[in-house]
Parts: C-alpha cells; structure tokens; sequence
C-alpha cells in the first residue's frame, strides 16, 4: 500500500499520511492484489471430482481490516534519539494493537486518541501476535506536543483490486486471488479481522515488460458490497458472495484432481477490459512439487490478442481460472519479473482446502 495507509502514531492526532479508504478506493488501481512479483517469491484432500464450481474470472475491489493497528515499522533513529519505544520495549513487526490499558482499539486514530489520553510515558498494550495475545508493557514513551508517541508505524487495514477464482453455485462462498494479501512493506500476511468485496471495472491496462510487470487500473462501485471476506491464507481469500447476480447463468466446471492437471493446452478466464471475462489461451509447461503452496505449476500465455493487450500476466489478474479438458484445475497467481508471458499457477484443490 505504499505508505498511504499508515500514521506515524502520537498521542494526538498528528498523521504523516492517513488513509481514508473510501477515497483511496474511488482512485483507480489502487493496489492489485495480483502477483508476488519475484521469480523466486512466493490436508485433508477434498473428493474433487464430484464437485463443480462456477469459474468467474471476475475482476473484484477488496477492502481488509486488521481488528486493530497493525504494527509494519519503526521510527528511525534519528527521529527517536536510538531505538523507538515499541521496539524496545518487545513489539514486533506483524504484531495487531487491540487496546490501550484495556480501551479497545480497532483502528489507527482510535489508537492515536488514547495514546493521547495518557498521563505518564508508558501503558500496557494489549497485542495480537499470530495466534496469540499477550500484553507488552511499554515505558519511556516519547514526548511530542503535549501527547505521547509509541515510535511505530502502523496499518489498519487494505485496499485494492483483484480477480475471483470461483464460486460455489449451491452456497455463493468464493475464492480469489489464489494467494494471500500481505502488508507491502513487510511481506508479512496481513491480520484479518473482516472485510468485504464490491463490484469493479477494468478502465485500463498498463503492459507488462521484461523487469516491469504490468497492472490493470480499476474503479470500484462503492454503492454497496457484494461479498463478505472470512478468510486471509497463503492459498488465496475466500467468503460468500451476497448478491447471486455476480454469478447468475454462469456454468459450473467439474474440480480436477492434482492428478488430473497435465502440461498442455489450457484457457484462462480474465477480464482485462470493462466488466467482461473473457477466454484466452495459454499451456502449463511444467507440473511442480504439490507443496500446498501457490506455485504447483508454471504456465506460459500463447493468446496473441491477450498478449497485445496486456503483455502476459499483469497485475491484477491473479486468480483468473485455469480450464482445461473442461475442467476447473487452478487459478493463475504470480508472474516472472523477467519474462511476464509466464507465471506460476495453483491447484484448485489447494484453494478449497485453504478455504476449509
């Protein structure tokens, strides 16, 4: 999120860069939720061929909240005089602030005003650290104007645009992206605590070039929501679609099994201009090591009108359902900095996994 979503936090109000979500998500393009975009970046198996799931290829805005004030970095030394508080006295990069001496927090300037509320230099956090809660005594506070400053840069929340993978026709639940979202400064996989998606449109392309991936630009429809977010994992997001007509009439495809996929002939599902998905040819070009990660296999786009649009895989397009002998068999997630006609793909089987 560059750094638009984060506060240098004080006990008043003072922010470096704040992020209004709901502006920065009127902006097209904001952040796509796409591709890990370095080469080498990054269960109990479901009986997937009784299944069949609606591949939507449909390009979505996201919007994801940590529960609290997430921590992505600390204040340097020259703006501390050494080691900011946060950092000194345990916090650590990744951690979610949920109060204040026991005052909830769920946002960044909730986080800000009790800081502000403090009458001594020091105060009991209480923090979300993986699966864990504890609570971290922070003394020596610094002294801004007549408030109190942890030292930290923190994120409440994401937002950006990404494609949805599938749907499942008989309970509206989907997934996307075919990757988790993670925090763009620390790699880290964002905390989720709620979220939702809403309707979007692609209103430009910017091509990929060898060591400059490529982006969709999109503009959110922020009327309403139409899906609610459960779940951030290294396999993809998933929740529920709440509006049947972003799948109405679409045809369902049977799940391939892992040893069903093939090097070969295969179409992607992506829309790349507009609202409208269409079909591109590509080939997967080398079955990979089934790891339960988002790289089960490489695959090459061959669509000459895909090409001339977009360059290959851009940003953006992550996600986009993978069909082959009629099968739904994964979701395209990262592109090669250094060739973007090629990527890596994901099992489908391991994103309905991931969604448990």
């Amino acid at each position: 999120m560059r750094r638009r979503g984060k506060l240098w936090i004080e006990g008043s109000v003072k922010i470096i860069k704040k992020q209004n979500w709901k502006k920065t998500l009127a902006r097209a393009g904001i952040v796509l939720f796409c591709l890990a975009l370095v080469f080498p970046f990054f269960t109990g198996n479901i009986n997937a061929g009784e299944k069949k799931l609606i591949p939507l290829g449909r390009t979505t805005g996201i919007k994801m909240f940590s529960g609290g004030a997430m921590v992505v970095g600390f204040a340097s030394a020259e703006l501390t005089g050494g080691r900011s508080p946060a950092e000194r006295n345990g916090l650590c990069i990744g951690d979610v602030i949920t109060a204040v001496d026991g005052q909830a927090v769920e946002c960044n300037e909730q986080l800000s005003a009790r800081l502000a509320e403090l009458d001594l230099n020091s105060t009991v956090l209480t923090v979300r650290r993986g699966g864990d809660t504890l609570e971290v005594q922070v003394d020596g506070l610094l002294d801004g104007e007549n408030s109190y400053k942890l030292g930290a840069w923190v994120r409440d929340s994401m937002a950006g645009i990404g494609t949805v993978t599938y749907v499942d026709p008989e309970t509206g639940d989907f997934g996307a992206l075919g990757h988790g979202i993670c925090d763009i400064d620390t790699g880290v996989l964002m905390p989720f605590d709620n979220g939702s998606i809403m309707g979007s449109e692609v209103i430009g392309v910017c091509r990929g070039a060898v060591g400059a991936p490529g982006q969709l630009t999109g503009a959110f429809d922020l009327r309403q929501d139409n899906g609610v977010l459960y779940k951030n994992t290294q396999q993809g997001i998933f929740g529920r679609i709440t509006d049947p007509a972003v799948y109405a009439d679409r045809k369902a495809y049977p799940v391939a099994d892992v040893d069903d996929v093939r090097c070969g002939r295969v179409q992607i599902l992506s829309n790349v201009d507009g609202c409208t998905v269409e079909s591109f040819d590509a080939r997967i070009t080398r079955i990979l090591e089934d790891d339960g990660s988002s790289k089960n296999f490489m695959i090459e786009i061959t669509d000459d009108d895909l090409l001339e649009q977009t360059g290959g895989i851009v940003q953006g397009m992550s996600g986009s359902p993978i069909i082959q002998d009629g099968k739904m068999v994964g979701a395209v997630t990262h592109v090669l900095i250094n060739d973007p006609e090629k990527g890596y793909g994901i099992f489908i089987e391991n994103m309905l996994d991931a969604a448990g």
